[in-house]
Protein backbone atom coordinates (compact mmCIF):
# COMPACT_ATOMS: atom_id res chain seq x y z
CA UNK A 1 0.00 0.00 0.00
CA UNK A 2 1.56 3.48 -0.80
CA UNK A 3 2.03 6.36 1.53
CA UNK A 4 -0.60 8.23 -0.51
CA UNK A 5 -3.48 5.33 -0.11
CA UNK A 6 -2.27 5.42 4.04
CA UNK A 7 -2.41 9.59 4.35
CA UNK A 8 -6.35 8.78 2.98
CA UNK A 9 -7.05 6.14 5.01
CA UNK A 10 -5.79 8.39 7.74
CA UNK A 11 -7.84 11.34 7.23
CA UNK A 12 -11.20 9.58 6.81
CA UNK A 13 -10.63 7.52 9.54
CA UNK A 14 -10.85 11.67 11.46
CA UNK A 15 -13.24 12.14 9.60
CA UNK A 16 -15.17 8.75 10.79
CA UNK A 17 -14.57 9.80 14.09
CA UNK A 18 -15.84 13.12 13.60
CA UNK A 19 -19.10 12.23 12.44
CA UNK A 20 -19.60 9.63 14.66
CA UNK A 21 -18.89 12.22 17.55
CA UNK A 22 -21.81 14.62 15.89
CA UNK A 23 -24.32 11.37 15.46
CA UNK A 24 -23.91 10.65 19.12
CA UNK A 25 -23.89 14.39 19.88
CA UNK A 26 -27.39 14.66 17.91
CA UNK A 27 -29.09 11.14 19.33
CA UNK A 28 -28.29 12.58 23.03
CA UNK A 29 -29.28 16.43 22.62
CA UNK A 30 -32.85 14.97 21.41
CA UNK A 31 -33.37 12.57 24.12
CA UNK A 32 -32.07 14.91 26.67
CA UNK A 33 -31.51 18.26 25.55
CA UNK A 34 -28.07 20.54 24.00
CA UNK A 35 -26.72 20.55 27.77
CA UNK A 36 -26.69 17.18 28.59
CA UNK A 37 -25.82 15.83 25.98
CA UNK A 38 -22.50 17.94 25.90
CA UNK A 39 -22.24 16.90 29.18
CA UNK A 40 -22.26 13.63 28.68
CA UNK A 41 -20.51 12.86 25.60
CA UNK A 42 -17.97 15.04 26.89
CA UNK A 43 -17.32 13.10 29.94
CA UNK A 44 -17.10 9.85 28.10
CA UNK A 45 -14.36 11.59 25.84
CA UNK A 46 -12.40 12.80 29.02
CA UNK A 47 -12.34 9.48 30.29
CA UNK A 48 -10.57 8.19 26.69
CA UNK A 49 -8.41 11.19 27.48
CA UNK A 50 -7.55 10.04 31.03
CA UNK A 51 -6.56 6.52 29.58
CA UNK A 52 -4.00 7.72 27.24
CA UNK A 53 -2.27 10.45 29.48
CA UNK A 54 -1.51 7.74 31.91
CA UNK A 55 -0.10 5.80 29.13
CA UNK A 56 1.66 8.01 27.19
CA UNK A 57 2.28 11.35 29.16
CA UNK A 58 2.60 10.50 32.88
CA UNK A 59 6.21 9.72 32.97
CA UNK A 60 6.78 13.38 32.31
CA UNK A 61 4.67 14.86 35.50
CA UNK A 62 4.54 17.41 37.09
CA UNK A 63 7.40 19.25 35.49
CA UNK A 64 8.75 17.95 32.28
CA UNK A 65 7.14 20.40 30.14
CA UNK A 66 9.87 19.98 27.57
CA UNK A 67 9.34 15.95 27.65
CA UNK A 68 5.72 16.26 27.33
CA UNK A 69 6.30 18.72 24.46
CA UNK A 70 8.29 16.52 22.23
CA UNK A 71 6.60 13.19 22.92
CA UNK A 72 2.90 14.93 22.55
CA UNK A 73 4.31 16.76 18.86
CA UNK A 74 5.85 13.46 17.96
CA UNK A 75 2.30 11.98 18.10
CA UNK A 76 0.60 14.41 16.70
CA UNK A 77 -0.82 12.74 13.25
CA UNK A 78 0.56 12.73 9.81
CA UNK A 79 4.16 13.98 11.15
CA UNK A 80 2.12 17.19 12.36
CA UNK A 81 0.33 17.85 9.56
CA UNK A 82 -3.01 17.00 10.17
CA UNK A 83 -3.19 19.53 13.17
CA UNK A 84 -0.22 21.89 12.35
CA UNK A 85 0.51 22.78 15.67
CA UNK A 86 2.05 26.11 16.41
CA UNK A 87 3.85 25.94 19.67
CA UNK A 88 3.33 29.52 20.98
CA UNK A 89 5.26 29.25 24.58
CA UNK A 90 7.67 26.71 25.82
CA UNK A 91 9.62 27.66 29.12
CA UNK A 92 9.06 26.03 32.86
CA UNK A 93 6.17 27.92 33.39
CA UNK A 94 3.97 26.93 30.35
CA UNK A 95 3.20 25.28 26.94
CA UNK A 96 0.93 26.86 24.43
CA UNK A 97 0.12 25.07 21.49
CA UNK A 98 -2.11 26.55 18.68
CA UNK A 99 -3.15 23.79 16.39
CA UNK A 100 -3.89 25.53 12.40
CA UNK A 101 -5.58 22.88 11.14
CA UNK A 102 -8.56 20.19 13.06
CA UNK A 103 -9.86 17.41 10.79
CA UNK A 104 -12.76 17.04 13.09
CA UNK A 105 -13.69 20.48 12.82
CA UNK A 106 -13.15 20.25 9.23
CA UNK A 107 -15.41 17.21 8.65
CA UNK A 108 -17.98 18.88 10.58
CA UNK A 109 -17.86 22.31 8.45
CA UNK A 110 -17.79 19.94 5.25
CA UNK A 111 -20.99 18.17 6.61
CA UNK A 112 -22.77 21.60 6.73
CA UNK A 113 -23.35 21.83 10.38
CA UNK A 114 -24.16 25.03 11.98
CA UNK A 115 -21.68 26.90 13.44
CA UNK A 116 -23.32 26.67 17.17
CA UNK A 117 -22.94 22.99 16.61
CA UNK A 118 -19.03 23.05 15.31
CA UNK A 119 -18.16 25.04 17.88
CA UNK A 120 -20.26 22.46 21.16
CA UNK A 121 -18.36 19.82 19.30
CA UNK A 122 -15.26 21.29 19.02
CA UNK A 123 -16.01 21.72 22.89
CA UNK A 124 -16.62 18.05 23.40
CA UNK A 125 -13.61 16.87 21.29
CA UNK A 126 -11.20 19.16 23.54
CA UNK A 127 -12.33 16.84 26.75
CA UNK A 128 -9.98 14.36 25.15
CA UNK A 129 -7.00 16.92 25.86
CA UNK A 130 -8.36 17.65 29.41
CA UNK A 131 -9.03 13.93 30.19
CA UNK A 132 -5.30 13.17 28.87
CA UNK A 133 -2.86 16.33 30.44
CA UNK A 134 -4.69 16.09 33.63
CA UNK A 135 -4.29 12.37 34.29
CA UNK A 136 -0.75 12.82 33.11
CA UNK A 137 -0.79 15.10 36.19
CA UNK A 138 -0.62 18.67 34.33
CA UNK A 139 -2.78 21.45 34.33
CA UNK A 140 -4.35 22.40 31.62
CA UNK A 141 -7.09 24.87 29.78
CA UNK A 142 -8.43 24.87 25.94
CA UNK A 143 -9.56 27.79 24.05
CA UNK A 144 -11.90 25.79 21.98
CA UNK A 145 -12.59 27.32 18.20
CA UNK A 146 -15.21 29.82 17.82
CA UNK A 147 -16.69 31.02 14.38
CA UNK A 148 -14.68 33.35 12.85
CA UNK A 149 -11.40 32.01 14.60
CA UNK A 150 -7.96 31.29 12.43
CA UNK A 151 -7.03 27.95 12.97
CA UNK A 152 -8.25 25.99 15.60
CA UNK A 153 -7.96 25.05 19.81
CA UNK A 154 -5.09 26.78 21.55
CA UNK A 155 -4.09 24.08 24.73
CA UNK A 156 -2.21 26.13 27.97
CA UNK A 157 -0.65 23.30 29.46
CA UNK A 158 1.02 24.18 33.02
CA UNK A 159 3.05 22.04 35.60
CA UNK A 160 1.40 20.16 38.00
CA UNK A 161 1.27 20.23 41.77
Amino acid sequence: MSEESLRAQLYDSYKNRAMIYYLIYDELRAEFGDNRAEDLLSRAIHRRGELLGQEKFARFAPKDLAGLKTAFLDGVADGGRMFQPEVERSDAKGLDIKFQACPLRDAWIEAGLPDEDVAALCRIASQIDEGMFAAAGFGFSADTWQPGDKGCCRLHIQPGE
